[in-house]
């Protein structure tokens, strides 16, 4: 399997709106575009390489909420409301 690794792009957290009450971790990853498929994110979830809200987290079904933190490649994503 290939595997696209991506620079850091800044140390600060980049906040990522939702339109919903919540987001499974793995859509989430792929809507932050930190990966490229489900499938990607399941196995990176499985290994232990994304943190949430600062812990490692194996449930790539995870119900992010707006304020939850999401780390992954030396990146950081923070949940937030979409205001219309």
């Amino acid at each position: 399997m290939k595997v696209r690794i991506t620079k850091k792009l800044s140390d600060a957290v980049m906040d990522v709106p939702i339109h919903t009450e919540f987001i499974k971790l793995q859509d989430f990853l792929k809507l932050c575009s930190a990966v490229e498929s489900g499938g990607m994110a399941k196995v990176m979830i499985q290994n232990g390489e994304v943190r949430v809200n600062g812990e490692a987290c194996l449930m790539r079904g995870k119900k992010l909420r707006p304020g939850d933190t999401v780390s992954f490649l030396s990146n950081t994503w923070r949940v937030t409301e979409d205001a219309l």
